[in-house]
């Protein structure tokens, strides 16, 4: 048996190594799939309970490929690699946030 070291836990696949872009684009595939409008938030040092992060640009309103999607992440982590990122999904059917990832935590290495 094996005990997790201590380090914060955020969102949804927090617990899990760092995610490949191969399952990232799978996650958004899903979000775009279930009609949610994707979102890149970022936050240097967030508490686990903080669900008020600073937004990437705009939502991905008209977004027509998880590629496209990954191509803002990669600009995210490219200014702000000191920082945790995550893409939420909005349904503005209900007007909410329904699903949300970390898809990078500084200091995280890929395996």
């Amino acid at each position: 048996m094996q005990t997790l070291s201590k380090e914060r836990r955020y969102e949804t696949l927090s617990y899990l190594p760092p995610l490949t872009d191969q399952q990232i684009l799978k996650q958004i595939e899903y979000m775009l799939a279930q009609g949610f409008i994707p979102a890149v938030e970022f936050e240097k040092d967030p508490l686990p309970n903080d669900h008020h992060w600073t937004l990437w640009k705009l939502p991905l309103f008209s977004v027509n490929s998880p590629q496209e999607v990954l191509s803002e992440i990669r600009e995210c982590k490219g200014q702000y690699s000191d920082s945790y990122i995550r893409v939420i999904g909005f349904d503005n059917i209900r007007q909410c946030q329904t699903m949300s990832f970390i898809v990078h935590k500084p200091g995280a290495n890929r395996f």
